[in-house]
């Protein structure tokens, strides 16, 4: 390790950056964020430079450099565009044994920048010696995905209520889990969210707990994981799974979003072959409130949205009657992902007004809805769990006066890897997931097509139209016969 990482305390401090230009406002824009009293020599300065001394006021000297300027100060910035007075700068802060860097030129340098993530007052610095600034870069961004943008909060919260946690928690391991229960549960994202009430109320029942030396107080987060894809769950998301004890997992969610979940975490699976399982649904309900009354942050994972067709309501309901706090974590729609992964807009400004989600399975039998809206002029649908009812879909809406050559749009597996596309038209819906084998999870569209939006479906979409292929399977065995 050639440079050791530290953190200086800038509090009143003296900093000189010796430039006016790009290079110096790209300092500039880190060093506004401190306490420190800064000061720029430079002939000219740059429109930024001068913005941002109107947010958050320094120094400004439109001179030349001298040597002069470096009384008492603690860095030197050498930040102009001319290598020879950056040179210069150099030479002298070292001279004076003031700690110097000159921008991109780590060599003329006795301390570099390194890459930061700011939560103030939690930072993150990485450096990688100057050897690869870009691996610093990916790195950055990759901690900026994890860490929650106002995740300073927690820490700036915490250190208001340590003294109040201290003296009503004498013991040690005991305040020490209670700690642990405030910083990675329901108390920081009341914290994140910015509700100091619910954190407040979240407070006092961690501290009774502990008073009784009783078990910390759980909480559930129900979670949507969206459509498949693990890169298209949110940030949300994978701040809860990165905190919960427990994962409850539905069948539909990708094994591959595991991993963004604790190691140690426990794993209980508790997915359902079939929709309105009631039994099953009532189970996962005394599941989600057993784990949480042992003091474990829960996380319900389920695939698409927890409020779209994802039975939600009832586990809500179910936790809430235990007095269990709980969270709802959206995430996006399985019928939305699936249009955007093949590229079919749901809505068209002058065509497709209005754009609705069914589902296809119902635990009361065949799914009735008002059909004479759904073939409405202007309206396009999605159907859920519609695999195995789309026979009774097709019938339904011919019934209620819709075109047979109603366009259909079939993905199963959305987003994922094994992704099938299937187009062909209402008349043909049973028939074609039949012939095509598909077998779900699938989401289809009605009335919805690349044609209209005036754009060409992608290569992969298979497009299913017997009746064309048999005409011209029997076009070509009359031309034979006619030539024998």
């Amino acid at each position: 390790m050639r440079y050791f990482p530290i953190f200086l305390d800038l509090e009143d401090r003296h900093v000189l950056i010796v430039g006016g230009g790009e290079k110096a406002l790209q300092k500039l824009r880190l060093l506004t964020k401190t306490t420190a009293r800064l000061t720029v020599v430079a002939e000219e300065v740059d429109d930024g430079v001068a913005d941002l001394q109107v947010q958050r006021p320094f120094n400004i000297l439109r001179r030349s450099f001298s040597e002069s300027d470096l009384a008492g100060a603690s860095l030197v910035f050498a930040a102009s565009d001319d290598s020879e007075l950056d040179g210069r700068v150099a030479a002298a802060a070292r001279a004076k044994g003031i700690p110097v860097n000159v921008v991109d030129v780590p060599a003329d340098s006795n301390f570099i920048m390194p890459a930061i993530v700011d939560r103030d007052p939690v930072v993150v610095a990485i450096g990688t010696e100057g050897t690869a600034p870009i691996l610093a870069r990916e790195i950055k961004a990759k901690l900026e995905s994890w860490l929650p943008a106002h995740f300073g909060r927690v820490a700036q919260s915490a250190g208001a209520i340590r003294q109040k946690i201290g003296e009503a928690i004498i013991d040690p391991v005991l305040r020490r889990r209670t700690w642990e229960t405030l910083l990675q549960g329901l108390w920081r994202q009341f914290v994140l969210n910015g509700d100091p009430s619910g954190a407040d109320r979240e407070l006092t029942r961690q501290l009774d707990a502990a008073r009784n030396e009783a078990t910390p107080v759980g909480s559930v987060a129900l979670i949507g994981c969206g459509p498949g894809e693990p890169d298209l769950i949110t940030l949300k998301a994978q701040q809860y799974l990165q905190s919960a004890d427990v994962l409850v997992v539905d069948r539909l969610v990708n094994p591959a979003i595991m991993e963004y979940a604790r190691r140690d975490a426990i794993r209980i699976y508790v997915g359902k072959e079939r929709e309105g399982d009631a039994a099953l649904q009532d189970e996962i309900n005394r599941t989600l409130v057993r784990e949480a009354l042992k003091g474990h942050r829960v996380a319900r994972l389920k695939g698409g949205d927890a409020f779209v067709f994802g039975r939600a309501a009832e586990e809500m309901s179910a936790v809430r009657a235990a007095g269990i706090p709980v969270t709802v974590v959206p995430g996006i729609t399985a019928a939305h992902a699936c249009a955007a992964s093949v590229g079919l807009p749901v809505t068209l400004r002058t065509k497709v007004r209005q754009f609705t989600v069914i589902t296809g399975a119902s635990a009361e039998g065949p799914v009735e809805v008002d059909w004479s809206s759904l073939v409405a002029p202007g309206q396009a649908f999605a159907i859920y769990m519609g695999v195995r009812t789309a026979e009774h879909f097709r019938g339904r809406l011919l019934a209620a006066g819709a075109q047979p050559d109603t366009p259909i749009v079939i993905v199963e597996n959305g987003t994922l890897s094994s992704e099938r596309v299937v187009s062909t038209r209402l008349s043909l819906l049973a028939r074609a997931i039949a012939d095509k084998g598909i077998v779900g999870p699938a989401i289809i569209f009605v009335g919805l097509d690349w044609a209209s939006a005036g754009l060409t479906p992608p290569e992969r979409v298979e497009v299913y139209e017997p009746a064309a292929q048999d005409a011209a399977t029997q076009s070509m065995i009359s031309q034979t016969h006619s030539t024998a």
